[in-house]
């Protein structure tokens, strides 16, 4: 390649002169190519360990003028190949012209700016994500596609030296980190290691301390593991594995492909070893810790921080912290944790202006709000620069208008505040069924509240009006402030007239909703009315979600149960409904309006509660890996005998999908919900830890399982709110497992401050750390128990584990053609709601790669028209893609089936598409029909069909002599080739002569029609006979030849044409001038095209039946043989494994052959 010409001092050092001419030489690093002995190996080491580029591009071309000791490196190549070229470009284009120039520097700078002109003329039209790399990154970029054999899509993210612990030798070299792979590659003293590892398969990744490994990263996979270790900086680049990894898992969970972001900023500077894909994942990961700081939408993105001063009015006192600022919002965090956080939304700014500096506050900055708030920053670095930063983002925000000579940001006099619309505005009354009333109000509203204890209306009281302080004190709104006074105060529980205002505010639910005014309308609009599975799964639960409550046990109550999950099915298809997500749901609703508790399901489940409610409930899965990690650092001697019971796994998947509202009473599991939504997961973690803790004793003594889930059901029955004034709701589970002798009952305020006490430590960054620990496996554990549970369906492989990597095939090349294909539609051809084996597919192309690297049926040249017409058969919906059930359903047949099913697989690939009877039962496209109509179809979908020999079509003379062919080619590398081929020439004369008796009993001895079908040239013509010496060989394909051509019939004229149906070619033979050219198929067999041979005619009355092909074929031993041979997988797979290994390798073929030819 042409490179930017480069000043080089020492031509001659560790480079090897082969060609020159007065002003170009072209030379080869020591070691490379032929020879070198150990002054190469010593050579090589140095260049992978100070990664210089002549590993990668051993040839380069220099630049040299007369007497100057100066040259100019202006070319380089991985192969005598390309840098030939360029010598010979150079020789032809430049050498002729150069000779006329008198001066030396002339000579200089004419071929710099010609090298420079082609460089430019060759990357005008690259992506500009390229241009943005410095030189040095793509020139690593390149030498990892060279070393690792990685397409040009391959994109390298960022690279660094390490040792690589090869047994318990290291290896020093680079470790290449790209959006797909993990390749490590080292050459020492002639001794080479290549590593690639896809990250799909990486199961763990850790940071490890040992004594052989100190500061060591460890990648498990499936298989082995792998130790990296001398890193220069081991957490960054751990950061960044765990980031890949985790695009590797959510590839594998929603199929979502990575996308790089094109709007980033560009940097100041071109940084040496930073590519844009490593500033876009740095860039990445602090938005999404921003996010969850301060429970913003993932559209946000942080612009940037500072650190800064902030004063506060209810403490009288600067707080030290730090300012971010993002598209939509200003946000505070305090240094110290929990004692001061803020979020000002930019809709609710209504002046920014810079105060004057003083030594006693430099460098302020006040906001103003609309709601007369007033926040002032100080100790900012460059607050010119922020407040310009700010003023950008507002003049974007609606109804902002910036006034430049002030420096003050006021609303526009002619345009409203954006406020939420009323109810009667965004709730319109045809969006409601007319049975309901007054749908924005808060279900528990309609229940008046029943006790008559003085003593808690006077304590309900008091907690509303220490909230009112607090309002007064800090704000209320979204510009609250957040302190540790709050949070005392939402552990003490929250008043119910507050609860639904401060979840929304808490959870972040509250800046969506106003930011989409009337979006849940619309949606209601949209959904209602629509018959989907996820609306039948919400129909059969809506009568189940808190049955024993007042407020649903009316049409008022369940019609907007139904509303708020049909609106978010509607939304997030991918969700759709999940158990679970009614239940809290219909909590929700007991305290805010439908839009409210629409608003705060979209957090819980895409913010709050990531992943908890898809298909395969991945997100509860890791939070109990999760809790089980946790207690086994925290409760070590229980862990170990919950883990014998098996008990963990069982209770908690219940208590986090449901935050305990289905297995405590209901007035103590809304204090716990109050705590969920103000501190996030990590109080559940909390609460579970010490309900164990509470009850260690009686769990450790227990001795099954079912004896542990009793004590833990009837503590968590027992837990009551002593202070609740609303009426008292039965609670079922507590009536199912209640015993004879109650225990005690156990106040929720002692346990959450129990859980505060004993386990307050938890940390939010520590959770979602070890979060990303169990996600991997936790994902990967579930792609195993699916391959094995669908591949139990299919029996015929006894082997389980092997079929599972066999699946791993089809996968990988659906996901290779996410990533590398030139569009984007493999991603369309995944569907994770289907079932495992359902999930991925594969197109032509494709399944022919596969077919021709696994199926036993080895044809040669004839391979591809195997597998296409195999692919015919299989695709039974006609989408030109199929799945791994019916890829196995392919290869099974030819591997593990008796001699009738191969033969019978062998006879269907021969006969015309439309003629053979459907193994399943599809849908056809028609109109939407309601869910009854469905649930019909797939129940009879479900129901087994058999099909019989007595069910194939009738073969016709055509479709005979290509099933000889396939036969033929098939044999042809069979140790006993001679003597199938005698029992094939066999039996096609018996089949022959079979067909001929046929015909003339298939109209009682009349004169059957004599519509004749020309056969071309390319089908009519004899069997490719193999060259090989004559004798026995030649003879038997002899007598297969023979036999077909004694197949070609009389021709006999008659005018009459009737046609029985089962001479229909399976090639559509046709008219040349009756079809489109883009109808015709590539097997197409035309009239009247090309040459025939005098007599090659086809009697369309000749036919046989399967019965009689498999009679024929049973009377020859050697046939019953090769068919009923048991055959084995696993060589085919190993050998494609390894085939898949070697792409990755470096190819030196071309310098060995020179190397030969030179020597």
């Amino acid at each position: 390649m042409w490179i930017t010409p480069e000043e080089v001092l020492l031509a001659n050092a560790l480079w090897v002169s082969e060609r020159a001419n007065p002003f170009f030489i072209l030379q080869r690093r020591k070691g490379h190519g032929r020879g070198g002995g150990f002054t190469g190996l010593l050579v090589g080491t140095l260049d992978v360990v100070l990664d210089s580029s002549a590993r990668v591009a051993p040839y380069r071309i220099l630049h040299q003028t007369g007497d100057s000791q100066v040259f100019w490196n202006i070319a380089c190549g991985s192969s005598r190949k390309e840098i030939t070229e360029h010598w010979e470009w150079l020789e032809a284009n430049l050498l002729q012209t150069l000779s006329i120039f008198d001066n030396e520097e002339d000579i200089t700078t004419f071929v710099k700016g010609k090298i420079q002109g082609i460089i430019a003329e060759e990357n005008k039209n690259k992506q500009t994500l390229e241009d943005e790399d410095s030189g040095k990154f793509r020139e690593a970029e390149l030498k990892m596609r060279k070393l690792f054999g990685m397409p040009d899509e391959e994109k390298l993210v960022n690279y660094y030296s390490c040792s690589y612990f090869k047994g318990r030798v290291p290896r020093q070299g680079w470790v290449y980190l790209s959006v797909n792979h993990l390749c490590f590659y080292s050459f020492l003293l002639g001794k080479e290691v290549t590593l690639v590892v896809q990250w799909t398969d990486v199961t763990q990744l850790e940071k490890d301390a040992a004594v052989l490994f100190p500061e060591s990263i460890r990648v498990s996979t499936r298989d082995t593991e792998h130790y990296f270790s001398m890193f220069l900086n081991i957490n960054e680049t751990f950061k960044l594995m765990e980031q890949l990894a985790n695009i590797a898992m959510r590839q594998l969970l929603d199929n979502e492909s990575f996308s790089v972001d094109r709007s980033l900023p560009k940097p100041c500077k071109t940084l040496k070893n930073v590519s844009t894909l490593k500033r876009d994942l740095d860039a990445r990961a602090k938005n999404e810790r921003y996010r969850a700081m301060f429970r913003l939408t993932q559209d946000e993105r942080l612009d940037g921080h500072t650190d800064c001063t902030l004063w506060t009015p209810f403490a009288k006192m600067h707080v030290v912290g730090q300012m971010f600022v993002s598209n939509n919002y200003i946000c505070f965090a305090s240094r110290e944790e929990d004692l001061c956080q803020l979020i000002i939304p930019l809709r609710e700014v209504s002046i920014v202006e810079k105060a004057d500096s003083s030594s006693v506050l430099p460098s302020p900055l006040s906001i103003s709000t609309k709601n007369k708030m007033t926040f002032l920053f100080a100790n900012l670095r460059d607050r010119d620069f922020l407040v310009q930063r700010i003023s950008d983002f507002l003049q974007r925000t609606p109804d902002r208008v910036w006034s430049d000579s002030k420096e003050v940001l006021s609303p526009s006099p002619t345009t409203p505040f954006l406020t939420p619309p009323s109810p009667s505005e965004a709730f319109s009354g045809r969006y409601y069924s007319p049975a309901v009333s007054d749908p924005p109000r808060r279900l528990l509203r309609s229940i008046p509240a029943l006790t008559t204890d003085n003593w808690l209306i006077e304590h309900s009281s008091m907690k509303e009006e220490s909230w009112n302080i607090h309002f007064f004190e800090f704000g209320r709104g979204v510009c609250m402030y957040r302190t540790s006074k709050t949070r005392e105060l939402v552990l003490n529980g929250i008043p119910e007239s507050l609860r639904g205002e401060l979840w929304l505010l808490f959870s972040g639910a509250q800046n969506e909703m106003d930011t989409h005014p009337g979006y849940y309308s619309e949606l209601v609009e949209q959904a209602m009315g629509r018959c989907t599975l996820a609306t039948e799964e919400i129909e059969r639960d809506l009568h189940r979600s808190m049955p024993e409550h007042r407020a649903f046990q009316n049409e008022m109550g369940i019609a907007a149960l139904r509303r708020v999950l049909t609106a978010y099915a509607f939304r997030n298809p991918n969700i759709g409904y999940c158990q679970a997500m009614n239940i809290v749901t219909s909590v929700l609703l007991l305290y805010c309006t439908e839009e409210q508790a629409f608003w705060l399901l979209v957090a819980l489940c895409e913010r709050m509660l990531p992943d908890y409610y898809n298909t395969r409930v991945v997100g509860a899965l890791v939070d109990q890996a999760v809790f089980e990690e946790l207690t086994r650092e925290c409760l070590p001697l229980l862990y170990e005998r919950m883990q014998e019971l098996g008990v963990i796994s069982t209770i908690s998947l219940s208590w986090f999908l449901t935050l305990f509202l289905s297995v405590m009473p209901f007035d103590s599991a809304v204090l716990l919900v109050d705590c969920f939504f103000y501190e996030g997961i990590k109080v559940i973690f909390q609460v579970s830890l010490a309900v164990l803790h509470a009850n260690m004793e009686q769990l450790l003594s227990c001795s099954d399982e079912g004896e542990a889930m009793t004590i833990l059901g009837r503590y968590l029955d027992n837990v009551v709110n002593k202070q609740t004034v609303s009426a008292p709701i039965p609670h079922l589970h507590a009536l199912l497992t209640s015993g004879d002798e109650p225990p005690p009952e156990i106040d929720i305020f002692e346990l959450i401050k129990a859980s505060y006490e004993k386990f307050g430590s938890l940390r939010s960054d520590v959770i979602e750390q070890m979060r990303f620990k169990q996600r991997l496996k936790v994902i990967q554990s579930l792609e195993d128990t699916a391959k094995r549970s669908g591949l139990v369906l299919l029996f015929v492989f006894s082997d389980l584990w092997f079929l599972a990597c066999l699946c791993s095939l089809p996968q990988a090349k659906h996901i290779m053609s996410c990533y590398w294909g030139a569009s984007t539609t493999a991603a369309e051809r995944h569907d994770p709601s289907l079932a495992y084996l359902e999930q991925y597919r594969i197109d032509r192309g494709q399944f022919s790669q596969l077919f021709t690297a696994l199926a036993p049926w080895g044809c040669g040249a004839h391979t591809p028209t195997l597998a296409a017409r195999l692919f015919r058969l299989l695709d039974q919906n006609k989408d030109g893609l199929i799945n791994f059930k019916e890829f196995v359903t392919g290869l099974s047949g030819m591997y593990h089936g008796d001699m009738t099913e191969k033969l019978k697989l062998l006879y269907k690939l021969h006969l015309p598409p439309g003629r053979l009877g459907m193994v399943f039962f599809f849908l056809p496209e028609e109109k939407v029909k309601d869910y009854k109509y469905y649930l019909r179809m797939w129940a009879k979908e479900k129901e087994p069909k058999k099909e019989t020999i007595k069910d194939l079509p009738k073969m016709n003379q055509e479709q005979f002599i290509e099933l000889c062919k396939t036969l033929y080619n098939m044999f042809s590398e069979d140790p006993l080739e001679q003597e199938l081929y005698h029992s094939i020439a066999t039996v096609a004369s018996l089949l022959l002569r079979i067909g001929e008796v046929g015909k003339k009993f298939s109209n009682n001895g009349a004169r059957k029609p004599d519509s004749l079908c020309t056969l071309s040239p390319a089908v009519d013509s004899p069997l490719p006979v193999k060259e090989e010496p004559a004798g026995e060989g030649s003879s038997a394909e002899a007598q297969v030849t023979k036999a077909l051509e004694e197949a070609q019939l009389e021709v006999t004229t008659t005018e009459e044409e009737a046609k029985d149906d089962t001479s229909v070619s399976s090639y559509s033979m046709v008219s040349a001038g009756s079809l489109q050219c883009e109808d015709i198929a590539d097997d197409t067999v035309l009239i009247g095209c090309g040459d025939q041979r005098p007599g090659s005619v086809l009697d369309v009355d000749w036919a046989i039946t399967f019965e009689q092909v498999l009679a024929s074929m049973l009377t020859e031993p050697p046939l019953v043989d090769y068919f009923e041979k048991k055959l084995d997988i696993r060589a085919k797979m190993a050998a494609c494994r390894f085939q898949r290994a070697v792409e990755r390798q470096v190819s030196s073929s071309s310098e060995h052959e020179f190397s030969q030819l030179s020597g």
